[in-house]
């Protein structure tokens, strides 16, 4: 590690005031930040912990029946405070470990967007709103890329508003040491259509099943997909995995997030 400062606002306005310093970064629940820190990929003078402001934390409905949650609020939170989503919960409740879920916050994940992150398919698969400082950015505005949003230079997220569906469920294949999705499917069941999002497999970071949403707003049924794919063109070769497998999985993930959902 080495010497930085660090601003400790109570509001977002003293943040984002702070970001403007220069060479300043955002830290939230720092499970990504620090890491990379440590291994000195990133070498910020000051850290803007956003841990401070309560603006940002807690969960509640809103007038339109959405479920709100505050950028700040920890997976964990999420895990209990969202039960009346079942696939929102139950994704929360297997991030990581009890050290990451009880430290890692929703907003976070989202502004650094792994490419195997799980919240992105939860927000994409839903059709949430991502709110900042700033702005409201629709889920299918807000992914950019691997690693890449459109989030603008020290632009904040305060929250995200998830439209509840009728059912809902997520499934993801895990590297055991991470906890990382090699393949995770987000499914929601509304009255007007099914939306499908699929993290941890493409190169182009999650996306839409677009092919298997007409099937399932058609039959929202397992059944109904058996025979999708998608191609493995794209999908991201590693040492967990080739790309004929990760496409593989989409298929099989998807399924099984439809077979779960609740």
């Amino acid at each position: 590690m080495y010497s930085f400062e660090i601003e400790r606002p109570a509001t977002v306005e003293e943040a984002v005031k702070a970001l403007r310093i220069e060479e300043a970064m955002p830290l939230a629940g720092g499970q990504t930040l620090i890491p990379t820190l440590k291994q000195r990929l990133a070498m910020p003078s000051v850290l803007v912990s956003l841990s401070g402001i309560s603006a940002i934390r807690g969960i509640c409905t809103d007038d339109a029946g959405r479920l709100c949650i505050g950028a700040g609020t920890t997976h964990a939170e999420i895990r209990d405070g969202a039960s009346g989503f079942a696939g929102l919960s139950e994704m929360a409740a297997n991030v990581g470990d009890p050290a990451v879920r009880n430290r890692g916050t929703i907003g976070g994940s989202l502004a650094n967007n792994d490419p195997s992150a799980c919240y992105p398919a939860a927000v994409l698969g839903s059709g949430a709103t991502v709110m900042t400082d700033r702005r409201e950015i629709a889920a299918d505005d807000f992914f950019q890329g691997m690693f890449d949003t459109a989030l603008e230079e020290n632009e904040i997220i305060t929250e995200v508003r998830f439209p509840v569906p009728s059912k809902s469920g997520y499934s993801k294949f895990e590297q055991p040491a991470s906890r990382f999705a090699l393949v995770g499917a987000f499914v929601a069941k509304f009255t007007d259509g099914v939306r499908v999002a699929i993290t941890g497999a493409s190169e182009s970071g999650v996306f839409r099943w677009r092919e298997a949403e007409e099937a399932l707003a058609a039959n929202f049924d397992a059944a109904s997909i058996k025979n999708l794919s998608v191609p493995a063109e794209g999908m991201i070769g590693d040492l967990h995995g080739t790309p004929e497998y990760r496409a593989h999985l989409v298929a099989v993930m998807t399924r099984r997030a439809v077979r779960d959902a609740k």
